[in-house]
């Protein structure tokens, strides 16, 4: 797992060592130079939200447009470690409270969850009225706790978002996409801005 770093192609773009804004400005690496998910040695480039499982990296922030881009690694862990409390206290509170209301997560590299109750997402929900939260990537067993869980409530998630290819778009072709594939009728095909 020390080999898996977090994307780092949109860096020229976006750093969130660079954004004093960000709730994890200035964490840089832990004092021993890394992580460690149970036994296993995680990549210094991920970062902590507080649980001791489920690891985070801002991978872009867009105030204008509102969105958000977090890719995580490791284990949600609702039923033991509470992770969407962490998740929703440490990081998306205080991205909400900067306008952001649109997320995506990209989920990869998430192992496993073990849900519990939905009242963090119900309140995530609810604190972004204007906006959404999308899970991309997510592995199948995951979505389907997820599903029967109820949390369709609150995110969007399932077979519609495995798409792979947001590795290869620049992050507001990925915004873009994704708002067409939530409203339709709101975009003409062909007129999704293709950046470069």
């Amino acid at each position: 797992m020390h080999d898996l770093e977090p994307f780092g192609g949109w860096r020229y773009l976006y750093d969130q060592d660079q954004d004093r804004l960000s709730p994890l400005y200035g964490q840089g690496l832990t004092e021993m130079g890394y992580h460690l998910l149970y036994d296993h040695v995680i990549h210094p480039n991920w970062d902590s939200m507080g649980s001791e499982t489920l690891y985070v990296k801002i991978l872009y922030i867009d105030d204008h447009l509102g969105f958000a881009v977090i890719e995580m690694i490791g284990e949600w862990n609702d039923a033991i470690g509470n992770d969407i409390m962490w998740l929703k206290r440490e990081l998306i509170d205080p991205v909400l409270k900067r306008g952001i209301q649109k997320f995506i997560l990209l989920g990869n590299n998430v192992l496993n969850y073990y849900g519990d109750e939905d009242a963090y997402y119900e309140e995530w929900s609810e604190d972004s009225p204007e906006g959404w939260v999308i899970g991309m990537g997510f592995r199948s067993h995951i979505t389907e706790e997820w599903e029967r869980l109820g949390l369709s409530r609150y995110m969007h998630f399932g077979e519609d978002w495995t798409d792979d290819m947001w590795r290869t778009r620049h992050p507001l072709q990925l915004y873009w996409a994704v708002s067409a594939r939530l409203n339709p009728g709101l975009y003409i095909p062909g007129e999704i801005p293709q950046l470069r």
